[in-house]
């Protein structure tokens, strides 16, 4: 069964992680990029325990819903399922995907990232609903990342997958442009619209330079 939302997959995808500029609440990045045309947002907090990750994730489910954009939840299906987010983003060394899917259901998103050609194979024939892949360009949130991948990189692999690709990873409103170009579906970012000074015009910006999907 394929996820209603699937089709709303493309364009801008924010991720919302509190470490990466903590002075400023999720709740206002979510609501700024929102207005400024950002679709879909995912809840990344790595180091917080479950029950504050819970307070917080349920807030920004809430403003979601009524701004009625996408939200999903990094890593955690239990947290996905008990705020009722849109779906769960996976990394690889998260519940493998078949056992997520029995978890979350068939009408809920699944999203998985990739590194390297090997991962997006393993990753299309599992069928998940989407595929980050990157890092595209060295993250600005991130010091542990996984090898720089570049444009090329990106190129390469949008051959091996039908599944819309969003590409991650030091993505700016300067490089976007070529990113898309690779056949990408979409980009996640994180620092560029999270430090941006005021996110709605950033988000705007980005949005400018990316290609409407084909209808």
């Amino acid at each position: 069964m394929v996820s209603p939302h699937q089709s709303l997959l493309t364009g801008l995808y924010v991720i919302l992680d509190p470490s990466v500029r903590p002075d400023r609440p999720l709740t206002v990045a979510l609501e700024d990029s929102a207005q400024g045309g950002a679709g879909i947002f995912q809840y990344r907090n790595k180091l917080a325990p479950m029950k504050e990750a819970y307070a917080e994730a349920l807030a920004l489910r809430k403003l979601a819903s009524r701004l009625r954009v996408l939200f999903i939840v990094n890593d955690r299906c239990d947290l996905a399922l008990a705020v009722d987010a849109d779906g769960v983003h996976l990394g690889q060394g998260d519940l493998p995907l078949t056992f997520a899917r029995m978890v979350m259901g068939p009408d809920k998103l699944i999203g998985i990232s990739t590194h390297n050609p090997d991962q997006v194979r393993t990753a299309n024939a599992g069928k998940p609903d989407y595929v980050g892949f990157g890092p595209i360009f060295t993250p600005g949130s991130k010091q542990d990342h996984d090898p720089v991948v570049g444009i090329e990189g990106l190129r390469a692999v949008r051959s091996l997958t039908s599944l819309p690709i969003f590409a991650i990873g030091g993505i700016t409103v300067e490089n976007v442009g070529a990113v898309m170009g690779t056949g990408a579906n979409g980009v996640a970012v994180i620092s560029a619209i999270l430090k941006a000074r005021d996110i709605k015009q950033a988000v705007s910006d980005f949005i400018a330079q990316i290609p409407s999907p084909a209808l």
